[in-house]
């Protein structure tokens, strides 16, 4: 599990960009991670414009948009408020695909007990989130995170904040988890 580093979360309210272990630490494998729907690539950030793998996964995943958003107080227009929306509790009804380019950042999942698992993401990491799956996204400490946002056809940026049982794309999730 090069790379990436999961762990269920503590109950603490307090900051966000904390890391929130347990103690002791329980972590989360990429086997778990992909039990719930979350899959990961490890890739080589620095040839991000020409990487022939990220290319392969692209064409295989039908990822056809792209774009490169930075997350930062000085890059980011209303950094605190943007940062305070992301850690909403939300899911989408595609597929959240995010390739860290530089900087690092925490996505949260809920796993099927409805506990929070924290993966941690920097430079290199690809991740895809489910569409219906229960997640919240915010940066580390380091207030930095760069990341390239892909999509299947034209990107949709709508986010439902929980409660969202009722949708179609959440059914067919809590579905899908139902076998594993």
């Amino acid at each position: 599990m090069s790379g990436i580093e999961a762990w269920y979360m503590d109950e603490s309210e307090e900051d966000q960009k904390l890391p929130h272990r347990l103690n002791p630490n329980q972590p989360v494998s990429l086997k778990q991670l992909e039990e719930i729907g979350v899959y990961y690539w490890k890739l080589n950030a620095d040839i991000y414009e020409n990487d022939p793998e990220l290319q392969k996964i692209r064409e295989e995943r039908g990822y056809s948009y792209m774009d490169i958003i930075t997350i930062h107080p000085d890059r980011l227009p209303d950094y605190e408020n943007k940062v305070k929306m992301f850690y909403e509790e939300h899911l989408h009804l595609d597929d959240e695909i995010r390739y860290i380019l530089d900087g690092q950042s925490y996505f949260d999942v809920k796993d099927k007990n409805d506990r929070w698992i924290r993966i941690a993401v920097s430079k290199g990491d690809l991740i895809t989130l489910p569409a219906g799956i229960y997640h919240r996204f915010t940066v580390d400490e380091s207030n930095y995170t760069k990341a390239m946002r892909l999509f299947v056809g034209e990107p949709v940026w709508k986010a439902y904040n929980r409660p969202a049982d009722d949708f179609d794309i959440r059914k067919a999730y809590v579905n899908s988890l139902k076998g594993s």
